[in-house]
């Protein structure tokens, strides 16, 4: 059986048969055999594939990594763990920020405190996006009944709409802005992420508490890969997927 998750990976980064097996100091042709015949490399050799592409191992080979080894792997990402929100360093949220070099994810209801804590926010993600950065801000959808809910949960009952009408106001200077993608979601949040390349910052949900009061989880994925990070990083694509957009589109305007 083919992997052909490792031949995609390979042609999204540009690169043949002959020119892994180059850089891996191997026959090219025992590199076709882990492509076409599904071969699992030594784990030197799949640890440096993985960080070539930028894929965990765990992806390209399912079967290779053990799972008390992706356990390991997995806690490997947690660089920290906050025991609140508020208990993250200020000038670590700058930091993730200015140094974004591909993404920046907002995963969020409203994140008003976002913006309160770096005044100069919008103004940043503006240079980020001219620098061509592809950013993604998702709110919670004013109308949506996750939102009352939450509200409701924090006893706060139709706080939280105010909040993202309030956020709003700041991220509406991104209308129109090139690689700036701000939308809706009327999904239940668990957690709110926030990514930068690969970084992420994952604020669990508590019942009853607000998020300001709740962990603070800070991942860090590894080139060799891991499952922890990879699972909040496609939870966030699923919420991208099933969102709207902030504001109409020219075509539906």
């Amino acid at each position: 059986m083919p992997n052909d998750r490792l031949r995609d990976a390979l042609l999204r980064n540009g690169l043949t048969s002959v020119l892994i097996a180059e850089k891996l100091g191997v026959d090219p042709k025992s590199v076709e055999r882990w492509m076409t015949q599904d071969r699992t490399p030594y784990p030197r050799h799949r640890h440096a594939i993985a960080a070539i592409v930028r894929e965990s191992e765990s992806y390209l080979w399912p079967n290779a990594v053990s799972p008390e080894k992706a356990a390991r792997i997995a806690q490997s990402e947690v660089v920290q763990i906050h025991p609140r929100r508020a208990a993250v360093p200020p000038d670590l949220w700058g930091r993730l920020l200015r140094n974004a070099e591909s993404q920046i994810g907002i995963l969020v209801y409203a994140g008003v405190f976002l913006v309160e804590q770096e005044p100069k926010l919008i103004s940043l993600l503006r240079a980020k996006a001219a620098e061509g950065v592809q950013i993604r801000i998702l709110l919670g959808d004013p109308g949506a009944d996750a939102v009352a809910l939450k509200s409701v949960e924090e006893g706060t009952a139709g706080v939280m709409r105010a909040k993202i009408e309030q956020v709003m106001q700041y991220y509406g200077h991104l209308r129109d802005v090139d690689n700036v993608q701000v939308g809706f979601h009327q999904t239940t949040l668990y957690n709110s992420i926030y990514r930068f390349d690969d970084e992420m910052l994952v604020n669990t949900h508590v019942y009853g508490f607000p998020a300001p009061h709740t962990p603070v989880i800070h991942l860090r994925k590894l080139s060799g890969g891991g499952d922890l990070f990879d699972t909040y990083a496609d939870s966030f694509d699923r919420v991208v997927t099933a969102s709207r957009p902030a504001w109409p589109t020219e075509a539906a305007a």
